[in-house]
């Protein structure tokens, strides 16, 4: 497994934006495919966006299109999730996630991912 350790969530206000990161261990980052899900309580964990090892594929769900930007840094085994134009629906933990598996793709499943991160809390005040 990989440990991921996020950082960069708090309180924004609706319009606002927040950039979160997530940094993995191990050699092999740049083989991982990564993503970004959230939670809000009482709701199932969903899929944000992921990316696969080469930047060749990027997901994102239709909620955050247009709006939110996932990207990484082999050198510094760093994945992002820009986040713009921010709404109080957008309120829930994110988590950061990772795969060991080869991916021709971006996965979008939680089954897909072994590895994740603690969470992060991101709140939008309207």
């Amino acid at each position: 497994q990989v440990q991921l350790v996020e950082s960069g969530g708090g309180l924004v206000q609706a319009g606002g934006s927040r950039k979160l990161s997530c940094t993995a261990s191990g050699r092999t980052f740049s083989t991982f495919a990564m993503g970004w899900f959230r939670q809000d309580p009482g709701k199932e964990r969903e899929i944000v966006a992921s990316i696969n090892w080469s930047r060749g594929t990027i997901y994102y769900a239709d909620s955050v299109k247009g709006r939110f930007s996932i990207s990484r840094d082999n050198a510094k085994n760093t994945v992002y999730l820009q986040m713009n134009s921010l709404k109080p629906e957008d309120t829930a933990v994110y988590y950061c996630v990772a795969s060991t598996r080869w991916w021709a793709r971006a996965p979008i499943d939680v089954s897909d991912f072994d590895s994740w991160g603690q969470g992060t809390q991101v709140t939008v005040s309207s």
